[in-house]
């Protein structure tokens, strides 16, 4: 397959805000990225024509935003439509390895869904993390530095090396990732086991470190993590923000090339012409 065939659902709802910069990402390196309301993969209140089918597509990315105005917890909502009509399309459009992606409010959708950290199957029946208030109780907009710790079994970062710091920006309010407090040892040594930590939140050295680097207080600088197959991924930092070089604060060092978060879409893509 060829990229100029991966089809990419841009899913949205009311309270989007982030998917004309997902679709461009997609769009600008040959893929056919398409923006789609829930309501026309669940056929409510749509036309015949308006309809999609979910398995049509090769990629499913859910943006940032705040959908439904973040009511009852940031993300729950959106994951509520989601996994009352379409539970069994997601299952089965994981399960033939065709890949999904949530950014910031579709890192939350992913969670609130069971779809990540996944620990007990490719959905879990309740979320088994939680995305939650900053400790700095305030949206946190902000340059924020990654380091890959995933050792190669996430479909989204094959083109970003173990040793680089990523520059990609976050903004959000709840963004701090947690775990069942009597189980959050034993759920993070079974992410390392598996590999499904990605990215962790560092200084400019690359290390560890709290406030401002790690923007929200997240469990061991957690920024993104993936499912155990590698193909469902989700990060609270924005790749689609820095996909040129220009849009990164120090743009005037060096205005040309790629930006930092260009790599994640390539390396998707890379996926899906390889596996699908």
């Amino acid at each position: 397959m060829k990229a100029s065939q991966v089809k990419v659902c841009v899913l949205r709802i009311e309270g989007t805000n982030c998917e004309e910069e997902m679709f461009m990402s997609f769009k600008r390196l040959g893929a056919k990225p398409e923006k789609v309301h829930l309501k026309q993969l669940t056929g409510t209140d749509v036309s015949q024509e308006e309809k999609r089918d979910l398995s049509d597509y090769h990629i499913l990315a859910l943006p940032g935003g705040f959908s439904a105005g973040d009511y009852v917890r940031a993300g729950a909502i959106f994951a509520a439509r989601m996994k009352s009509k379409l539970s069994k399309d997601l299952v089965e459009f994981i399960k033939a390895g065709k890949p999904v992606l949530g950014v910031c409010n579709g890192f939350q959708i992913l969670v609130e869904t069971g779809l990540l950290p996944a620990m007990s199957g490719i959905m879990s029946e309740f979320p088994e993390a939680v995305l939650g208030t900053n400790d700095s109780a305030r949206f946190e907009c902000r340059p924020t530095l990654l380091r890959k710790v995933n050792r190669g079994s996430c479909a989204f970062t094959s083109r970003i090396s173990p040793d680089k710091i990523s520059l990609i920006p976050s903004a959000h309010a709840e963004g701090k990732l947690m775990f069942p407090l009597d189980r959050t040892k034993a759920v993070l040594r079974e992410l390392e086991d598996n590999d499904q930590i990605v990215f962790k939140y560092v200084d400019p050295e690359g290390n560890l470190a709290g406030y401002p680097w790690c923007p929200n207080g997240a469990t061991e600088n957690i920024a993104g993590i993936c499912n155990r197959e590698g193909n469902v991924f989700g990060l609270m930092p924005h790749p689609e923000r820095v996909f040129f070089r220009f849009t990164h604060p120090d743009w005037t060092r060096e205005t040309d090339g790629p930006g930092d978060g260009r790599a994640v879409f390539e390396s998707v893509l890379d996926y899906a012409t390889r596996k699908l």
